[in-house]
């Protein structure tokens, strides 16, 4: 697969983007790493919640299927 220059250069920035995360939030990429490596199995739930500086919440979850954990998967491929 042959990648072009904006592609490329579009990689350099999210590995960028993603070493300043990793700074600004050191204990995020560990606690991920606890859950993947314990957590994620078909039937987990994963509730995510958003609060903003004005105190307005927003909740999802979802209930992992075969299929989600194959996205974990390929996902993890790409570290």
């Amino acid at each position: 697969m042959n990648m072009n220059f904006n592609q490329l250069a579009m990689i350099q920035k999210l590995k960028t983007c993603m070493e300043q995360f990793r700074m600004n939030h050191p204990k995020f990429p560990m606690f991920l790493n606890a859950v993947s490596r314990e957590a994620l199995i078909e039937g987990s739930v994963i509730e995510i919640t958003v609060t903003t500086p004005e105190g307005k919440n927003y909740c999802s979850n979802i209930k992992l299927k075969q299929e989600d954990l194959e996205l974990v998967e390929c996902l993890k491929s790409l570290h």
